[in-house]
């Protein structure tokens, strides 16, 4: 049985094994060069598109002072686009119609009537903002009945036309509070719509 290698053959296996060596090191010292000249490409490519961002009259991280909340009435602006784009289409559905206009057919008439009524919803809600988070934390700190300390103002909406309603969460000002209570506001006209009120059970006695 020939078992054992020929001795002579041994120097022939090691010589073959080194060229594979030393081949196999170049690729990988020449790919090792390559993220250092793609880096810069990279770091160009994020300075071109930094990502989302928030509008500057709703980044409160950028905001020094008292936050105002925006107006609601910036819903006429895109309420005024959506008529006039419902008025385009109906004014070219009307005056193309006929077998030698083409390009115009029924589709005008039905996004001048589903553009009509997007813009006319956003007229229909874009009410004043009437009463600010401040006016609405006094009238909610008269309606509970007791001394206020912490406070806290939500703006919501209600009903179809999305009429503004300021939540407002209310403590007793004593250490820890012994009440609490929660009033909505209308922001329209400033009226309490409701509110309720409770002894705080909540147990505060670990912050002592």
């Amino acid at each position: 049985m020939d078992v054992d290698p020929d001795p002579q053959q041994a120097p022939s296996v090691r010589s073959g094994t080194q060229p594979a060596v030393r081949s196999g090191t170049q690729p990988a010292a020449r790919s090792g060069t390559q993220p250092s000249k793609a880096a810069p490409e990279a770091q160009a490519g994020d300075e071109d598109h930094p990502g989302d961002s928030l509008p500057d009259d709703l980044d409160v991280s950028a905001y020094v002072g008292q936050y105002t909340f925006p107006d609601i009435r910036r819903r006429r602006g895109p309420g005024l686009l959506y008529l006039g784009l419902a008025t385009g289409c109906f004014a070219l559905w009307a005056t193309h119609q006929g077998s030698g206009h083409v390009l115009v057919n029924q589709g005008f008439l039905v996004v001048a009537v589903a553009l009509l009524l997007v813009g006319w919803y956003h007229l229909a809600t874009a009410w004043p903002l009437s009463v600010r988070d401040t006016e609405a934390l006094v009238a909610a700190a008269a309606a509970v009945g007791f001394p206020v300390g912490h406070a806290s103002a939500q703006l919501g909406w209600r009903g179809l036309r999305s009429r503004p309603t300021w939540r407002i969460l209310l403590y007793s000002s004593e250490e820890p509070p012994t009440r609490r209570g929660i009033v909505l506001v209308d922001g329209v006209d400033g009226e309490v719509l409701a509110q309720f009120s409770e002894d705080n059970p909540e147990d505060w006695s670990q912050y002592d």
